[in-house]
């Protein structure tokens, strides 16, 4: 498996997606990832003025799973998702021009509780599409990083044999745990290394549960 994740400038969003194809042409069982950070609601696109064509039009047409959050998914698709199944209907649309699984972090839909925090996967199986919804309690905290951790702790469930719905529950529960760890500190940076443990077993499981367009 390959992961990508944020890009400074639009010359290494080429030299990735120029290896990523050599790589995948060698070894076609090769997987890549692609976490296309561009930016989010509070500050629009954030990333250089060339960054965001190459992703959308190289690097996720070579993955075989993207991680946007919400405003980057609804960049990447060019429309606004604020249900269940618009969300559905858009990752179908966007799994024509490349990935087989779209996994949306930081969705925020119009029956999303204030106090929570939703992660929607969508995965194309031959004609076939599932969809799978983790919720998670909202921390008061909100670290910059978070986004890159998610993409690592899924890719790494998937290497280790878990399935899309297991590898999304066990990412959004060791997120959610690091996360309560960092509120307990009270410190603007994620205590990563201090939850290492849980990282590998959180104590707190959410399971992603199958969700229908």
């Amino acid at each position: 498996m390959i992961l990508s994740g944020y890009l400074g400038s639009a010359e290494i969003a080429a030299v990735v997606a120029d290896f990523v194809e050599r790589a995948k042409a060698r070894n076609p069982a090769l997987k890549y990832c692609c976490d296309p950070v561009l930016g989010d609601r509070d500050r629009g696109l954030f990333v250089r003025a060339g960054i965001p064509p190459l992703v959308r039009e190289r690097l996720c047409q070579l993955a075989d799973i993207i991680t946007p959050n919400h405003f980057e998914f609804e960049w990447l698709c060019g429309a606004k998702a604020t249900t269940t199944g618009q969300v559905i209907e858009a990752a179908r649309a966007l799994m024509a021009q490349g990935p087989s699984t779209i996994v949306v972090t930081s969705a925020e839909l119009e029956d999303t509780p204030d106090d929570a925090i939703e992660t929607l996967a969508i995965e194309r199986s031959s004609e076939d599409f599932k969809a799978w919804r983790v919720r998670t309690p909202k921390l008061p905290v909100s670290p910059s990083g978070t986004g890159d951790l998610f993409a690592s702790l899924l890719v790494s469930a998937r290497i280790g044999g878990s399935d899309t719905a297991g590898a999304l529950g066990h990412a959004a529960s060791a997120i959610f745990a690091v996360l309560e760890k960092t509120a307990a500190r009270g410190t603007e940076e994620m205590r990563i290394v201090e939850s290492a443990e849980l990282l590998v077993r959180p104590k707190r499981r959410f399971d992603a549960v199958a969700v229908g367009g």
